[in-house]
């Protein structure tokens, strides 16, 4: 017993049914969507300065910000200057570094209030993120 279908087949197509493929496309496109990741990285955009002798910091850092509007950011969070004071006199850990991502165009006078208030509570090793040329 010969179906139908099977008829067509051996008898050549007229014609091909794309809906099926349509139906798999849509599925594939919803699929890479859904999977892929559109999440932006968070943190401050500054472009940090250009130098020839840096080094790659592998240990855990205290990260201030110093955007080009001269705000200060403590570890991704908006800071005046007396939360900088509060939070570096908790945390006084003077072997953990402090890692300072500055703007190029940033005022050196703010670079140096943040660098000073780093010393005044004992933190040794304060650093300047740079990028290699």
């Amino acid at each position: 017993m010969r179906f139908k279908r099977h008829m067509e087949l051996e008898h050549g197509l007229k014609q091909i049914d794309i809906a099926p493929l349509i139906d798999v496309m849509f599925l594939l496109i919803i699929f890479f969507l859904l999977t892929s990741n559109f999440v932006m990285p968070s943190g401050i955009k500054v472009s940090l300065p250009e130098a020839v002798t840096s080094e790659v910091i592998t240990r855990k850092n205290i990260i201030i910000v110093i955007s080009p509007e001269n705000i200060i950011y403590l570890n991704g969070k908006l800071a005046t200057r007396n939360e900088l004071r509060s939070y570096l006199s908790k945390n006084k850990q003077k072997d953990m570094p402090v890692l300072i991502q500055i703007d190029k165009r940033t005022s050196v006078g703010r670079l140096v209030e943040v660098w000073d208030v780093c010393r005044e509570y004992g933190f040794l090793e304060v650093n300047i993120a740079t990028d290699r040329e």
